[in-house]
């Protein structure tokens, strides 16, 4: 994550904190250049790394994963990125930093790019309502786009009722107005001040947005995300059924659900599917370096133009009724005490990512099981980052003054409790 990036682009970039950006040029697509925060180029400390390792094991264990692919990155002490257990219970192949795997709903925040980069190229507004670009859906005449991103519309989510589906058949492709009718078709909550975990939003959303645009969602995801940050490795693919990558996937399964639980010896491979499973609500594929690099941009907003309003997370809600008053939500991410960034789930593979904007603070993690469920991804991110935010500083560095609202210990056990498969004893 030291890589200068840089692209020719229509909108003006913009200064985050923490965060150095590079303006050159007076044209009328000007250069931009992104730089991440100033990160000691070392490995972590031995103790913190073997801590963050007892971590991943155990939630690998307990989540019937055979493999997980993590990246910690903290500026003042150093790295550790890293492959976790091998490919799959049958085929022993060690799993590697280079391997690509489905993002999930980390897909949301680069939807929600999209859509402020649109905004800020005058091709839409936030305040459009959603019947302007999307057909079919008259009742969401007082919702609007920015609603969609904030998960804010009310609407359902599909992703119960068609969980089944994506399992059984892998290889079906899916419409997203489909897709999204699931929820759709479920009571709305109270709009506009209820936040509400919702994959059919981003679906419209991002239906939305190529309506508005003229253009497909791949393609704008690779003009407003990955090209400008350069990530080589991230995409939104196209809908024929297939792995991440052509080469060097991570192995994504399920566990067969048997009586009394699931079986936890014979996972089922569903490395190959339709990313129209997902598509802008948790479609798109991607590597840990660039998930980490992502996640640290745009907790930032590196992706905003030059003093741009408004800001994408001030205005945050509530993530559950009963949630702890420093996790919120807004702008297609969640606010993890001062981290930004999102998880999620989708059939193969369960993630999560985020990084503290003042500080360049990041964790990312996958694990290439998500029978659990996603919040397994998100309360191991957790306990890495109550982990690693205690590593003392490099020599000739000075630590921030950063703390997280939990403990590495509260969401080990969060996992335990969750737990699908059981932990095997301690070696004697």
């Amino acid at each position: 994550m030291h890589l200068v990036s840089s692209r020719r682009w229509r909108a003006a970039a913009a200064g985050a904190v923490a965060l150095t950006l590079v303006l050159v040029g007076c044209s009328a697509e000007e250069s931009f250049s992104y730089t991440p925060p100033e990160q000691v180029d070392q490995a972590l400390p031995d103790d913190t790394t073997a801590q963050l390792q007892a971590a991943v094991d155990n939630a690998i264990a307990e989540t019937g994963a055979s493999g997980a692919i993590v990246g910690v990155w903290v500026p003042w002490s150093g790295t550790w990125v890293t492959g976790v257990g091998t490919q799959s219970v049958e085929d022993q192949t060690p799993v590697t930093t280079g391997m690509t795997f489905r993002i999930a709903d980390v897909t949301r925040m680069m939807t929600c790019d999209v859509l402020y980069g649109l905004v800020d190229d005058g091709v839409v507004k936030l305040d459009a309502p959603v019947p302007e670009y999307v057909s079919g859906v008259a009742e969401l005449g007082d919702i609007t786009l920015l609603d969609l991103c904030n998960g804010t519309s009310g609407v359902g989510s599909s992703e119960n009722a068609v969980r089944g589906m994506w399992f059984n058949t892998p290889e079906r492709v899916w419409a997203p107005l489909e897709l999204a009718s699931f929820g759709l078709g479920q009571a709305p909550v109270t709009p506009h001040t209820t936040f509400r975990d919702s994959d059919s939003g981003y679906l419209l959303l991002g239906l939305a947005l190529e309506r508005a645009s003229g253009r497909s969602a791949s393609s704008l995801i690779a003009e407003y995300v990955a090209k400008p940050l350069e990530l080589a490795g991230t995409s939104l693919p196209g809908v024929t059924p297939a792995p991440p990558a052509a080469e060097n996937s991570l192995t994504g399964s399920y566990l067969p659900a048997i009586e009394g639980g699931y079986d936890c010896t014979a996972p089922i491979d569903i490395t190959t599917i339709s990313s129209s499973t997902g598509f802008t609500d948790s479609g798109v594929v991607s590597t840990i370096d660039d998930l980490g690099r992502y996640v640290q941009a745009t907790a930032g907003q590196a992706l905003r133009g030059d003093g741009a309003r408004p800001d994408k997370y001030a205005n945050p809600l509530p993530a559950s009724p009963t949630a702890p008053s420093w996790y919120q939500a807004t702008g297609g991410a969640y606010l993890v005490g001062s981290m930004v960034g999102q998880f999620g789930w989708t059939p193969g593979y369960a993630t999560a990512a985020y990084s503290d904007p003042a500080t360049g603070f990041t964790v990312a993690v996958v694990l290439n099981n998500a029978t659990a469920g996603s919040s397994p991804a998100a309360y191991l991110a957790w306990e890495l980052a109550a982990i690693a935010s205690k590593a003392p500083a490099a020599s000739g560095q000075t630590a921030p003054e950063f703390g997280l609202p939990f403990t590495a210990e509260q969401y080990h056990q969060s996992i335990t409790d969750l737990a699908i498969c059981a932990t095997p004893p301690p070696a004697e």
